[in-house]
């Protein structure tokens, strides 16, 4: 019984990475026929998409006793293939706080996780592995020393859970990133307001200096002109001190408005270069998170063009603007 339950795993396992290395070859063709280049699609930096490796061990051990039915082979392999694809892209949503995929373009589609098109696509896809591709993929494994093959499961087994550790620690460093990215580019845009309204500020200031200097020039002429009424009859006489205080009057007034005006320049300006000098503090620490690299960021950003971030949309789509000029 022992031997037996081996056996199955052993079999289990080699299937599991046969068609998670043929669902890598099919996305990479795929995507590269769609494209025009090379693109290493999959979850993982490795030639593996897990997903189809998984799918196809459901979709053979639940459909394989219903294949002289197509139509019930063709729908369930549908539903199951789609259930995976939904289940799949939620699970990874929640633990990474990321849509991996979007269908939302696409007619039929289920919040963009899934879509009748690619639905229909998969269905076909597992007909084709039943019924002529599974038989040969058997047949092949059974080729294989069994020492030999668990030999390669063991390497292949270990390599992929180090590629996991790996692909785990830059989806978390890339959320750090985006963080970062996005509290900085928050900061440039309330100084950048900041600074626009500064001077916004500085110009009304101005006006509003001048016009109160004039309301009270205007006063102070209104008090001198009624003590010039009151004194006409002294006009002679007290005309030289009334036309000298006038003058003091003016000179006082016009220095203590070019004094007003130099302070609140000086406090302005000094505001102004401060805020300047954050500024570009900052400009310089988002440019320094912009072109921080984790290993395969650059390639997960490639595979994944419709990836979406839950919680960073902009902070995402402005790294991967910057990686794209770069």
């Amino acid at each position: 019984m022992y031997l037996e339950s081996e056996g199955i795993m052993y079999l289990i396992f080699w299937l599991f990475f046969v068609y998670a290395f043929l669902g890598w070859c099919a996305e990479v063709c795929f995507v590269s026929v769609n494209h025009g280049y090379f693109v290493n699609r999959g979850f993982l930096n490795g030639p593996v998409c897990p997903i189809y490796g998984f799918g196809a061990l459901i979709v053979l051990t639940c459909l394989t006793p219903l294949q002289e039915n197509k139509l019930v082979l063709f729908v369930g392999s549908m539903v199951l293939t789609s259930a995976l694809e939904l289940l799949t892209g939620i699970v990874l949503e929640k633990l990474f706080h990321q849509q991996w995929w979007d269908y939302s373009d696409e007619p039929f589609n289920l919040k963009g996780y899934i879509c009748l098109k690619f639905s229909i696509m998969w269905g076909f896809a597992c007909m084709f592995v039943v019924y002529f591709l599974h038989p040969t993929i058997l047949w092949l494994i059974g080729l294989i020393p069994h020492t030999l093959g668990m030999v390669f499961l063991g390497l292949m087994s270990a390599v992929m859970l180090v590629d996991l550790v790996a692909t785990v620690r830059t989806i978390t460093k890339m959320n750090r990133q985006l963080s970062q990215i996005e509290e900085l580019a928050g900061r440039v845009r309330e100084l950048s307001d900041e600074l626009g309204g500064n001077l916004a500020e500085k110009a009304l200031d101005a006006v509003q200096l001048g016009a109160g200097l004039k309301v009270e020039i205007a006063q102070r002429r209104e008090e001198l002109q009624e003590d010039l009424d009151d004194l006409k009859e002294d006009l002679v006489q007290r005309r030289e001190d009334v036309q000298e205080k006038l003058t003091d009057l003016r000179e006082e007034l016009a220095l203590h408005e070019e004094s007003v005006r130099d302070e609140r320049i000086q406090r302005r300006q000094e505001r102004r270069d401060q805020r300047q000098e954050e500024l570009d503090e900052l400009r310089a620490r988002l440019e320094e998170v912009l072109n921080h690299r984790s290993f395969g960021q650059r390639r997960m950003l490639r595979a994944f063009p419709g990836l979406r971030s839950r919680d960073h949309k902009q902070a995402l789509e402005r790294l991967r603007q910057w990686m794209e000029g770069k």
